[in-house]
């Protein structure tokens, strides 16, 4: 049998939950000199807001991004100190800048600082341009295609991530979002709202682009 390589794929929004590294937090000093990196860098009380929340301050884009990115370095960092050599790292989104962290390529602290810029610039346009995202399971790309494009009478809608074959995340406004549920269901898939706080991979955020 050819060797097996190991590849480290981290998370993006979306993937946040309460109490999210507490057995590190409590066990390891190192994750938590990481934390406290984060919480100096970001200026936010990232411990509190990851072990109690509230969820919703938790998951506001200004917020969750800090806090998802030091959650996937400290986890690398525990895998790292285990002996896991990865031949490859990838990421899901926000996933990307821990992945550029672990192999090597921006430190830790360029790291947080980059996505706690992120996070404002896109919070901004949230603000200006409310929205939120859903998940499609079970319809083929092209099926999501057209039903987002029916949604679009409603207002602005996109077909946002091709995560796999029966799973396409949509992005937009509330209102075509709420459009393309039924006919979703109609198709015989499900529409699963995510846990973020704007339409993100859309052109709803497109004014953070040149900042």
């Amino acid at each position: 049998m050819a060797e097996q390589k190991i590849a480290v794929l981290f998370p993006g929004q979306g993937s946040q939950f309460l109490g999210m590294g507490k057995e590190f937090l409590e066990t390891d000093p190192e994750a938590r000199a990481l934390m406290s990196m984060a919480e100096k860098i970001s200026g936010f009380p990232l411990t509190r807001l990851c072990q109690d929340g509230p969820m919703e301050e938790l998951t506001r884009t200004v917020h969750l991004q800090p806090a998802m990115t030091v959650m996937n370095l400290i986890c690398w960092q525990a895998l790292a100190k285990g002996g896991v050599k990865p031949a490859f790292f990838a990421g899901h989104s926000l996933g990307e800048y821990g992945a550029l962290a672990a192999a090597g390529i921006v430190s830790p602290e360029e790291t947080l600082g980059l996505v706690t810029e992120r996070g404002r610039l896109m919070e901004r346009e949230a603000a200006v341009n409310p929205g939120g995202m859903q998940a499609v399971v079970k319809l083929p790309i092209e099926t999501v295609r057209g039903i987002v494009e029916s949604a679009k009478a409603a207002g602005k809608i996109t077909v946002a991530n091709h995560n796999s074959a029966e799973q396409i995340v949509i992005s937009g406004e509330e209102a075509p979002l709420a459009a393309a549920a039924p006919l979703v269901k109609e198709k015989g898939g499900k529409a699963i709202p995510l846990k973020v706080s704007g339409a993100w991979h859309s052109e709803l955020i497109a004014g953070a682009v040149p900042d």
